[in-house]
């Protein structure tokens, strides 16, 4: 079952003094995020939760957290094993691998249970064989599982997104009356660096505060 990739902030940390941690601002993390800066981005929603995995090899599905020693909690695994029977899979994959990415939160996983009382499960990203779905057809694959899906919160410049987040500026989480975590990012066309990686940013309210 193949983790899911590491996604950069922004910019790069100052490594030591009295800013120690905190973003340097006018240092990118990745040439790339400097180049695209002006150009147009869509925005998701960040949750507050853990990572959850859920593969299917063709014949039978796994689950999985952010790796493979992640220890999930029961109540959640107990929730995504009747939320998504492979019956489900079989109809909207067949015999070919996929892996749906997204995010358990709730009571007992996010403190204090601010986004509901129970617990929950929000896509945002499939892989398809080595093939990252574009949005639309992760949406469609929502709609066949059943599962709630990640917001669409905003497609504007990156330049932009981190002024909205830097000021606070987000709307209420699309669960509860919560802020969200912040936003995750990437290109309106989906593109990837020479090392193949994809390009994807992460935007946190704390990051600023």
């Amino acid at each position: 079952m193949k983790e899911y990739h590491k996604i950069y902030s922004p910019f790069v940390r100052h490594t030591d003094g009295p800013l120690k941690n905190k973003f340097d601002q006018d240092a990118w993390a990745k040439p790339e995020f400097e180049y695209l800066c002006d150009k147009p981005w869509m925005f998701t929603e960040k949750i507050n939760g853990t990572n959850i995995r859920i593969h299917w090899d063709g014949h039978k599905a796994a689950l999985g957290g952010r790796t493979d020693n992640a220890q999930l909690p029961a109540k959640l695994v107990e929730m995504l094993n009747d939320s998504f029977p492979e019956e489900l899979f079989e109809q909207a994959f067949g015999e070919s691998e996929a892996t749906l990415y997204g995010e358990g939160f709730g009571a007992g996983i996010q403190k204090g249970g601010v986004y509901r009382q129970d617990q929950g499960f929000a896509l945002f990203d499939v892989r398809v064989g080595d093939w990252w779905l574009k949005r639309e057809d992760v949406e469609d694959v929502a709609s066949k599982l059943g599962a709630e899906i990640v917001p669409v919160v905003a497609q504007v410049t990156l330049n932009h997104m981190i002024h909205v987040v830097r000021c606070g500026a987000l709307p209420s989480s699309a669960w509860g009356n919560a802020k969200p975590e912040g936003v995750v990012g990437t290109p309106v066309v989906p593109l990837f660096n020479r090392a193949g990686e994809r390009i994807i940013v992460k935007i946190k309210y704390k990051d600023f505060t």
